[in-house]
């Protein structure tokens, strides 16, 4: 299988900035090279999603990262449901599991452009539908390789991380700065521009402040912009809640320290594997309405799905419209009820993988424990034994996985109906992978101006 080799040498942090720009530049170029041969589709079945798949529309990067992360995730849940039963302080174990997991990326990425390919693209002759697959295919392996080439140390941190943090602060950029007309209204389209043009003809608050319009998706405005900074904010400010529980050292003397659970102890995986299903079951929806129910005639199918038959990704009625966010504060007005479901389902869905994942992911109070043990650590007061630890442990863990998972539920649904700029889930994803970035350069740096100290943490 093709694979990048490790550096021989640890790189400097210059030159690991270097190799993460030239990955990026890669990337980002990707995204604006058309699919040779493809027909313009005005079937878009990603189009709500696109920012978590970090992926344009009718380029090589028409898939994104979405194969990668699914077949991630799928080794994930493999291997935390015990599965495969491997030790990964055993080089061979991990050795298997790297090996194993991008065979397995492979095989999605080939029966994911596959099936993407034929159904999008199947309307065009079969030898053009083999080229647009062929694409999609190669753009997908070089996407891995990218990824692969920042995780072994030529890069800082993940490059799936890296491209979709560039994803969405790219979209935010865009709709806050694009001097370009908007084709739906009379101003350009970024935010910025628009305040000036209306602040110059004189338009009315409601024009300047909500920008109504006839655009089959809104068009960003100063309520979106002011929306977006306050969720940042509140996502910021949530990082720091947390429950700090003591604990020394039962090798070193006089070492102590806390076990930090954050509100946000889950991470964002739930978040990430809700929307995933979302998308799946709204490609699936789109697939056999454009197959079966093109035209709104099927009584039985309209329950299902219905679809303008103008404007394909425009959901008109059926249960997948309650899956795709109503963005914008003139579409939550004309159907509050559809936004109300898809809150309630976004969340319910959220809390649900919350719950899974905390075991599925060896994040649970056994594991803690195990972890804690393994570590050398104990908690002043318990006895050094995993059924005392994850005895006080699970007084906490259970409850700050639902009240963590119910506030990304919350907070990515109303965000995405509210219409912030980059979408709810983007932000979310924007701000955990930044602070991540934070910790990592940090961390980056006591290494290379205090080696020992380095040397103490274990991370050199």
């Amino acid at each position: 299988m093709p694979q990048v080799p490790k550096p021989k040498r640890k790189l400097s942090l210059h030159e690991r900035f270097i190799w993460c720009g030239i990955a990026l530049l890669i990337y980002l170029s990707m995204g604006q090279v058309p699919l040779y041969g493809a027909p313009t589709n005005p079937l878009d079945p990603f189009a709500a999603f696109r920012v978590i798949f970090a992926s344009q529309r009718g380029t090589l990067l028409e898939l994104g990262i979405g194969p990668i992360v699914t077949a991630g995730l799928l080794m994930q849940l493999l291997k935390g449901s015990g599965i495969l039963k491997l030790d990964f302080k055993n080089p061979t174990d991990r050795a298997f599991f790297t090996s194993v997991t991008k065979f397995v990326t492979i095989v999605v990425i080939v029966v994911e452009g596959s099936v993407y390919g034929s159904s999008v693209y199947g309307g065009v002759t079969h030898e053009a539908v083999i080229i647009v697959i062929g694409q999609l295919i190669g753009a997908s392996i070089v996407i891995m390789l990218l990824d692969e080439l920042v995780q072994k140390g030529w890069g800082l941190g993940s490059g799936i991380s890296l491209f979709i943090l560039a994803g969405v602060a790219q979209g935010i950029l865009w709709n806050v700065f694009n001097p370009f007309p908007s084709g739906a209204d009379e101003f350009s389209f970024g935010v910025i521009p628009m305040l000036f043009q209306a602040a110059e003809k004189g338009a009315d608050f409601n024009t300047i402040f909500f920008r109504p319009s006839n655009a089959p998706l809104p068009l960003p405005s100063i309520f979106g912009l002011i929306i977006t900074i306050g969720i940042i904010l509140l996502l910021v400010y949530s990082q720091s809640i947390r429950i700090e529980i003591p604990i020394v050292s039962s090798r070193y003397r006089g070492f102590s320290a806390v076990y930090p659970i954050k509100l946000m102890y889950v991470s964002n995986i739930p978040v990430i594997l809700a929307s995933a299903l979302t998308a799946n079951a709204v490609l699936l929806g789109q697939m056999f309405w454009s197959a079966y129910n093109p035209l709104n005639d099927n009584e039985i199918f309209n329950w299902i799905a219905q679809f303008n038959p103008e404007n394909p990704t425009t959901p008109i009625g059926g249960i997948i419209s309650y899956l795709i966010p109503p963005r914008g504060i003139s579409v939550l007005f004309d159907n509050p009820l559809r936004a109300g479901v898809y809150i309630i389902i976004i969340t319910t869905i959220v809390v649900i993988f919350g719950r899974l994942w905390i075991e599925l992911g060896g994040l649970s109070a056994k594991s803690a424990a195990s972890s804690l043990l393994d570590a050398d650590v104990q908690v002043p007061g318990f006895r050094r034994s995993e059924s005392s630890i994850e005895s006080l442990l699970q007084r906490y863990i259970p409850s700050v996985t639902f009240l963590g998972s119910l506030f990304l539920g919350l907070l990515a649904s109303v965000s995405d109906v509210l219409g912030v700029l980059g979408t709810g889930v983007g932000l979310l994803l924007m701000i955990d992978i930044m602070i991540n970035y934070h910790n990592l350069l940090l961390r980056e740096q006591v290494e290379t101006y205090m080696p020992k100290l380095g040397a103490l943490l274990g991370r050199k």
